[in-house]
This record gives C-alpha cells, structure tokens and sequence, in this order.
C-alpha cells in the first residue's frame, strides 16, 4: 500500500545558523514520502542559499523565495504550495525526531483521526524535558478534546502547530489559514478554527519534535500578567465563541473556566536539573560498530540484532517501558492462544522457563511481571507446581502492536534492496527455516516439554 504524502512546512528568516539542523531531521525521516516546502522569508543572511541547496540534492525539497511578510504569510504560502495528504510544520531553529512524521502518520491511519497531536521536547542549553498534557493515548471526539485544552488553555501543547498532524482537506475544504494580521496566538487561532471541523483527536504519548526555548520570546514575557492581558484580549472573543458552539446548551457548565484563558500566560514548561535529561541522552541510539564492514554469520546475526533492539528501544520509550518489559510482553503474545472470553492466554511451566527465553534472572522476571501485571498490562496466576497462566490485557496487545510494527520496520530496513516477491519468498524461506527448527527442538528437548507451546 502506497504512503500518503505528508507536506512539511518550514518558514524561515535569516536562520543560516541552525536551518540545516532542522532541513537535516526532515529529510532524516524514517517516514520517506514528504515533500519539504521551506519559505525563504527575505532573509538577508545565507538562508535562502543554504535551502536551494538541499533543493538541488533532494527532490522532495521545494524552495519558494519571498519578501519579509512574517510567519503567518509564510506559512500561509506553504499551505497554498502544499500538495500531501498530511500536513506538518516545524520552525526553522528546531528540529524532528527521527521517528515523528512515521508514528503520527500511523496514528492518524490507524485512528481514523483528523488530529493527532504530540508531546514534544523542551530544550535549554544542554537538557531537555518531555512536555505534553493528555496523559494517555486515547482517542477523542471534539467536546472531549476541547475539554482537555479549557483546562490549560495557554500550553504550548495545544496552541502550537508543530506537534500536530493536519488533514489537508478540511485545512483547503474550510479555507483555513494563518491571520496575518495578529502578530500574536495566531497558530492557536489556527489550531481553534481547524477544531471546530475535525471530529476526531488522538493524543500521541511519543515526543516528535525538539522545540529551542528562545530568551525574549512571549513565553519569557508572559509572566507580566497586564502585557499578557492586552494581548490575549483580542483572541478571547474567538476562543469564547469556540467554546459556546462546542459545548452549546452545556456552556454554562465550563464558562469560568473559559474565562481563564484571560490570566493564563502563555507557557512551555520548564527545563530543571532534577526533571530533565541531558540532551543527546534523551533515546536509545545505535552505537557507532565496526562491526557493520564485517561479514560472516556472526556480524549478520549481530546487525540485525542491534537493528531490532535499537527499533524495540524505542518501542519502549514511545510507552514508558523498559526494553525487558516490551520483550516479555512479545513473550507472552508469542505463546498466548484465544479462549472463549476472548482473550489472549499463554501458559509457561514455571518463572525459570520465562526467565530463559527472555535472558534474565528469575528474580528479574518476577519483578517485571509484577509490575506489568500492576500498570495493567496483563494478569496472571500461579499453580501450586509453580505453572504460570498469563492474560494478555488491552494496553499489552496495544504495546505488542507496536513492538510488532518495529519488527517490521526492521526486517523493512535490512530488505531494503529486494523487490515485493523477493521479500515475500524471503519470508517463505525464514517460515520453512522456522518449522526445521521447531522439529529439530522436539527431538533433542523432548516432545513433553514442547507439547502445547509449539505450534506447526
């Protein structure tokens, strides 16, 4: 199946300095099928230079030239020029995570959602913090999303445009675009107006983007209370109005909390010592081997390995896991069967079998299942001979799918040289593979042992 087009939007003005950092993680992308559409807003330094030159090195860059109009106007061309499916933006001194455009464009594919909107990553100096509201992954109608944005109105999470995934149809079907005329909120006017004719929200528990807290923007000014005030004030009338047609006869119910937008200052968070993380430190990444110009069977088996455990890495910290955690949960997929409840069970002889095939100690075992069994990942029970009944729950089957896609995603990158019908009678090949090694099993560990956890 074909990748929809995803449309990046990136304005720029004077920023020599840091657009290639930011050019560099889009075309970085695991996610292949974008188009990059960077404004050169009159820059007057070597901008405009350094983005034709990504054009002529990548087609799927598109370089439009302008004189200085601001942000708003700049964005505005990009829509016009935009020709995805799905639209992103990102601002010219920040940058993506590797990672970003795949797992909201999964997610808008997977939800059927017209928004997907994403944590991000707050960077100061050299730390970083995760910043995000909703607390779960859930999907949403209108009234339920907006509920969650009147209980902080002015957090970044809701009023930027570059943790979020837009559907270009409702953007064009609704002419949506930027107020040139506000210098100020006009992305959380944008946002409010591409609100009102979505239907459905999904929250994203992965931070997509890396967003640079600039000294002298409006988040360090908003601690003036007045000055946010005088402001805001002009973008309340919109956002009042948002809320009496969202919420109609109900409107009474949360109008004290609308008007709290009022004394709310506009905020990203904040990047302490003890909450935050060193950057470059944030995510799991491949180390730098000598072992990839190596050939044999080891170093092939080792790549691969470390391809797969760098895609369940991430897998894990996408949903607050640990890689061992995600790895006993694949276990416990892996050896489950359907009952008449409808639910995945799988049966194990005793902690010391799990323990092996997941390379850990027993003791280490015990204590992740507790804890997945606690953050309700699974249940399970244990049999006076020490047998040990698992069921999978709701949110382990949802980290499985994902862990499953990372599988995938790595067998992708490792086949990546090989046709449609070549991957799929590489695939033929590992299954035949596969069932030799399961006969080979029963043979030398005992058919007793194997009975009922091996299937053909």
């Amino acid at each position: 199946m074909t990748e929809p087009l995803v449309s990046i939007i990136v304005p720029a003005y004077n920023s020599e300095k840091y657009i290639g950092r930011c050019i560099d993680s889009i075309l970085g992308q695991e996610y292949k099928n974008i188009e990059l559409i960077a404004i050169d807003d009159g820059s007057a330094d070597k901008t405009g230079q350094i983005l034709d030159e990504y054009a002529a090195s990548d087609g799927r860059v598109r370089v439009f030239h302008r004189e200085n109009a601001g942000v708003s106007a700049s964005r505005n061309l990009g829509l016009d020029m935009a020709r995805g499916k799905y639209i992103e933006f990102s601002d010219s001194d920040d940058w993506l995570t590797s990672d970003a455009t795949k797992l909201l464009v999964r997610a808008a594919e997977d939800k059927a959602s017209d928004m997907i909107i994403a944590d991000f990553y707050r960077v100061m100096g050299t730390r970083l913090s995760v910043k995000g509201d909703i607390d779960d992954e859930r999907l949403m109608d209108r009234v339920e999303f907006a509920s969650f944005m009147v209980e902080n109105p002015a957090d970044y999470y809701y009023g930027v445009l570059w943790n979020k995934l837009y559907r270009r149809d409702i953007i064009e079907r609704h002419k949506i675009r930027m107020d040139v005329m506000t210098n100020w909120c006009e992305d959380f006017l944008f946002n409010l107006e591409y609100i009102r004719f979505a239907e459905t929200f999904y929250s994203l528990k992965s931070p997509v983007y890396y967003y640079v807290h600039r000294r002298g923007s409006l988040v360090s000014q908003g601690s003036n209370i007045g000055n946010t005030i005088k402001m805001k004030i002009n973008v309340f009338e919109y956002y009042n109005k948002f809320y009496r047609d969202v919420y109609a006869d109900d409107y009474d119910d949360i109008k004290s909390k609308v008007r709290r937008f009022l004394i709310d200052s506009a905020g990203d968070g904040f990047v302490t010592p003890a909450g935050s993380t060193k950057l470059g430190e944030e995510r799991i990444t491949l180390p730098g081997l000598n072992v990839y110009g190596a050939d044999g069977i080891i170093p092939s088996i080792y790549r691969f390995d470390k391809i797969f455990s760098y895609d369940i890495s991430q897998t894990a910290s996408h949903r607050h896991m640990t890689k061992k955690e995600v790895i006993l949960l694949l276990l416990f997929r892996d050896f489950c069967s359907r009952d008449v409840s409808s639910r995945d069970v799988g049966s194990f002889d005793s902690i010391n079998e799990i323990a092996s095939m997941t390379d850990m100690s027993s003791q280490r075992a015990s204590l992740l299942i507790s804890r997945l069994k606690r953050l309700e990942y699974i249940s399970s029970t244990t049999d006076e001979d020490g047998k040990i009944t698992v069921t999978l729950l709701e949110k382990g089957a949802e980290a499985t799918e994902d862990a499953y896609r990372a599988f995938a995603d790595s067998f992708d990158v490792c086949s990546k040289e090989l046709s449609e019908d070549e991957k799929a009678e590489l695939k033929a090949i590992l299954h035949k593979l596969d069932r030799g090694a399961k006969e080979y099993l029963k043979l030398t560990a005992g058919k007793e042992f194997w009975q009922g956890t091996l299937s053909e």
